[in-house]
């Protein structure tokens, strides 16, 4: 990862902190105690993992529109032809409020990302959190290793114990890539320890088309060596400028993502997410990236 990219990661990591810090505090607890739903809003597990009708939106990439109007944001998401959101913090709104606007928008969330620090703090609101709006996944979005195997292994160790956790509720956790883990680690790589160490009953991965891309790997090749494993996929382009990579809408770059969902069973899709990180700086902003990404999609699949 260069530097550019370890800055901006941080950056992301530390807004997913702080988004979600807002809804972790007590009012989330009670309006969490007092709810007794656990239930998808739509009947999301019936459907194609490959479906056009229903493509996921990762939401930390409309997150400057989603700041400054959330259920607007939402309703011009669905206009677009969105059905499945995954969230990166609720905005100050407690699982009752978004669920409602989900509901009210004939929308779902299949997951949400939640940092490690949250879950340390407090995996049982987080859990009744994702029950309330209808989750099926808590997904890590990202992990401080360290620089040798074990603190890969704390991970794994940690990534068992809210597995755990979430079986119980009736949820599955995930975990979500970047590149870093990739990078060759004491004859192995930190990737490889996490899918051979992590119990497959316990914990799934949500891959990232670009970021594996991005680190020289073929996600073809990931799923023929851990098949069904990766139930879950970010879909964000690659454009290359003078030998410097870059995110694009999808269908504006480089990767093949027609081969990618001709092997969907085999990676054992159940879900996929576009994403675009610095979707603000697209021309039209935001919007008319995902509305560019939906269009390729949808056409793509249909």
């Amino acid at each position: 990862m260069s530097e550019h990219d370890e800055k901006r990661e941080l950056t992301r990591r530390t807004f997913l902190f702080q988004l979600a810090a807002m809804t972790a505090g007590g009012s989330l607890l009670a309006s969490c105690a007092r709810a007794g739903v656990g239930t998808s809003t739509a009947a999301a597990a019936t459907r194609s993992a490959t479906s056009p009708d229903f493509i996921g939106l990762q939401l930390y990439t409309v997150r400057d529109q989603l700041q400054a109007d959330f259920e607007g944001t939402l309703a011009k998401i669905a206009q677009i032809g969105y059905k499945n959101m995954e969230f990166a913090g609720y905005y100050n709104r407690t699982p009752e409020q978004v669920r409602a606007t989900l509901d009210k928008l004939n929308l779902v969330s299949t997951s949400s990302h939640i940092g490690a620090p949250l879950l340390r703090q407090d995996a049982a609101g987080q859990i009744k959190a994702a029950k309330t709006i209808g989750q099926d996944y808590i997904t890590i979005p990202s992990y401080q290793f360290g620089k040798d195997a074990a603190g890969w292994r704390k991970g794994v160790a940690e990534f068992n114990q809210w597995g755990a956790m979430c079986r119980d509720a009736g949820l599955k956790l995930a975990y979500h890539n970047h590149n870093f883990e990739f990078a060759a680690l004491d004859g192995t790589t930190g990737y490889d320890i996490l899918q051979n160490e992590v119990d497959p009953k316990l914990v799934d991965f949500e891959l990232d088309l670009y970021w594996a891309n991005f680190a020289g790997q073929d996600p073809l090749a990931l799923f023929a060596k851990h098949p069904g494993r990766f139930t879950m996929w970010h879909v964000k382009d690659m454009v290359i400028t003078d030998d410097k990579k870059g995110m694009s809408p999808v269908g504006k770059g480089t990767i093949d993502f027609k081969s990618y969902f001709a092997h969907a069973q085999q990676s054992g899709l159940k879900h996929f997410f576009v994403e675009h990180d610095s979707a603000a700086q697209y021309p039209g902003g935001s919007l008319a990236s995902i509305e560019a990404s939906y269009q390729y999609l949808h056409q793509l699949l249909a």
